[in-house]
């Protein structure tokens, strides 16, 4: 039985920056991967298919790169977003970590441009009129590196790591052995059994309820995230346009008058399209953006944030429910113009044709999301609609569309120390499917920390 010294569960940003910061510092490293190898990775739907055919795991979400492979591949270079590294590490650290990872990303490929670095009195302007309508308006410097360079961004990576350390796809682990109170190896699905001085666990989103199971499993403490549920929405590029071309994406936060809920805009892809993604076997919607082409829409989420309290333990679970009565209704992800939800009733594909923004996601289903979403939800993003609407007139239009359902499956978080290491010596927690990151830039800066502190340890320096 081969010993490692670091084993890395899951090949995301956050489990391939720690490989990259671990390559050629003499220690003997495996990252596990369930999905497939990156040149392997290609959607049925995509190549030949209408619909999704639930293809197990789901090569949108799994495979080399991560979810992110397939995302638009938004570098937020803020601390104010993206994540919650700053609740272990200082915000200046932080910051000079995001730094790095980003210098990493451009080195593999990644554009010179960054939004957000010019037309400073614009941006003021906008924060005030946001202000005016009880908006927090929060921008950011990003760096876009577009869903078709990301993919190529990925696999550089993939070929830098390939002599450096021992990539294993299509494996998936099955369990965590901790023995005495010390941790051992993994068990693979197949029942393999891998032993290794550290764990670097990097499950990803899709991971994050196998993840939760193993940590229970454990007996380790977790504290629960928010919930975050909402819509997709798309409107035509033209009525964001002012703020998109300046900062690309932004952060909206509201406060809704009716319940004090918060909501925000999330993933902004100008010019770029509504997709799909299968969780698991639920369907659930996103947006991607391209480098090289463009359509004449921008798409972005609205998720209202719950937190909940005792005894309220699975926000996966809650999530996942919301989800699954979509996917009952709709067949999959349901798509319904405002003006339709408003008036309460459902949209029909003759409803959609007569609309003014042509849907980008075709085997979206016509339907009505009110009797999907929970009162609150539908309240919060009504509300966010309308003071949206006083930023970019025409957010609020009757022909604006809203798909349903997303949801972020962030993970319950562990109870890590200032390495984002857990109460288990040797045992890391690290990225979105362990509810410490939402974002690359985060989760590679992430795997950046583990790194450097296994081989502090191991009295290491990186090659």
């Amino acid at each position: 039985m081969k010993q490692y010294d670091v084993i890395v569960i899951g090949a995301g940003p956050a489990g391939i920056f720690t490989g990259l910061e671990l390559a050629g510092s003499g220690l003997d490293v495996l990252i596990i991967e369930k999905g497939r190898d990156i040149s392997s990775r290609r959607c049925p739907k995509n190549l030949m298919y209408k619909t999704c055919v639930n293809c197990k795991p789901c090569d949108i979400l799994c495979g080399w790169g991560g979810a992110g492979a397939f995302s638009d591949g938004k570098l937020t270079l803020t601390t104010e977003f993206g994540g919650m590294l700053d609740a272990y590490i200082e915000k200046s650290k932080v910051s000079e970590l995001i730094h790095y990872v980003d210098q990493i990303y451009v080195k593999f490929g990644g554009p010179q441009k960054v939004y957000g670095d010019e037309n400073k009195e614009e941006i003021r302007r906008i924060q005030r009129v946001a202000a005016a309508a009880d908006l927090s308006f929060v921008p950011a410097r990003i760096r876009h590196l577009g869903t078709d360079n990301n993919f190529e961004i990925l696999s550089r990576m993939r070929e830098y790591l390939s002599d450096k350390c021992e990539i294993r796809t299509s494996t998936a682990v099955e369990s965590i052995i901790v023995e005495s109170g010390k941790y051992v190896g993994v068990e693979l699905a197949g029942g393999e059994i891998i032993k290794s001085k550290y764990l670097v666990a990097a499950p990803g989103r899709e991971g994050a309820e196998w993840f939760v199971g193993q940590a229970q499993k454990l007996g380790l403490s977790l504290v629960t995230n928010p919930v975050d549920i909402g819509v997709r929405v798309e409107l035509p590029a033209v009525v964001m346009e002012h703020i998109t071309d300046i900062v690309y994406e932004s952060k909206l936060v509201y406060y809704t008058k009716s319940f004090d809920d918060r909501v925000r805009t999330f993933c902004m892809n100008p010019y770029g399209e509504v997709v799909t993604e299968n969780n698991a076997g639920l369907i659930t919607v996103n947006g991607h953006s391209y480098a090289t082409k463009k359509t004449n829409n921008t798409n972005f989420a609205l998720l209202v944030s719950k937190s909940f309290t005792e005894p309220f333990k699975e926000p996966i679970a809650y999530g996942k429910s919301i989800a699954r009565l979509a996917n009952m209704l709709g067949g999959g992800v349901i798509v319904q113009r405002l003006g339709d939800l408003l008036d309460g009733r459902r949209s029909t594909p003759e409803r959609i044709n007569r609309g003014l923004v042509e849907p980008t996601l075709k085997d979206a289903t016509p339907g009505d999301l009110s009797l999907v979403l929970p009162y609150r939800h539908l309240v919060a993003i009504t509300e966010m609609l309308e003071a949206l609407d006083k930023v970019a007139p025409g957010v609020n239009s009757r022909h604006t569309l809203l798909y349903g359902v997303e949801v972020k499956f962030y993970s319950s978080r562990l109870e890590l120390n200032s390495v984002l290491e857990s109460q288990i010596p040797n045992f890391f927690a690290i990225g979105d499917g362990a509810g410490v990151t939402r974002g690359l830039a985060q989760a590679s800066a992430a795997g950046v920390v583990v790194a450097r502190e296994i081989m502090a340890r191991e009295g290491k320096k990186q090659g």
